[in-house]
């Protein structure tokens, strides 16, 4: 796979204006990225921007905390998918996790992934908060749950991926078909290949031209 392809051009920033989103999209056609990834009430303009390229549409669900209603994301992902969403990267409740409770994380990303349907959905797990048993038992949740990616930060919290993340999520992962995102603090092309390098097969940042550079 070539580079490019690796990488989810981000903007999440609440202030991003239409001419920001404009910007990333034609600099995601131009470098032939993954997808441009941007809020939800983006993805109509975005699918517009992207029409006619194999660049996709994705937007975050639930985000940055995590802390909605399972009906409230399973809601997000619906409508996100009418508006022309080809990947939607939801928050998982970190909370529940955190507390052991495990089949609620599980069972919300697999109602997600039902109104996904066959769109790809990639769970964030927000590794800066977790122990590395509780990224474990976050990976093997997505595992369970039938979504594609597991992906590690929001890029909002305390800290971002981190090489030694993505190698226990890659191998929390290994026997499955889910696959590693890394997201958040990806922004020299050392800290791209490394991830690379550690499993990862989507990377999340805003940095994805200098990177290609």
């Amino acid at each position: 796979m070539k580079l490019s392809k690796y990488i989810d051009h981000t903007l999440l920033k609440p202030e991003a204006t239409q001419a920001d989103v404009e910007k990333i999209c034609k600099e995601a056609v131009e470098h032939d990225f993954a997808s441009v990834m941007v809020n939800p009430c983006w993805i109509p303009f975005v699918k517009e921007q992207v029409k006619g390229t194999d660049v996709l549409a994705a937007c975050v669900i639930g985000f940055p905390l995590g802390a909605n209603t399972t009906a409230v994301k399973v809601f997000e992902v619906k409508d996100a998918v009418a508006n022309g969403a080809d990947e939607v990267d939801m928050v998982i409740n970190i909370g529940q996790l955190k507390a052991g409770n495990d089949k609620y994380v599980t069972d919300e990303i697999r109602q997600l992934k039902e109104a996904a349907g066959s769109h790809c959905l990639k769970v964030i797990i927000e590794t800066c908060l977790l122990t590395d048993d509780e990224k474990k038992r976050a990976c093997k949740c997505v595992v369970d749950a039938g979504a594609d990616f597991v992906k590690t930060s929001t890029g909002f919290s305390t800290g971002g991926a981190t090489v030694a993340d993505v190698k226990l999520m890659k191998a929390a992962v290994e026997g499955s078909s889910v696959k590693v995102k890394a997201s958040g603090g990806v922004r020299s092309p050392e800290d791209f290949q490394a991830m690379i390098d550690a499993g990862a097969e989507r990377i999340g940042t805003s940095s994805g031209c200098k990177l290609v550079k």
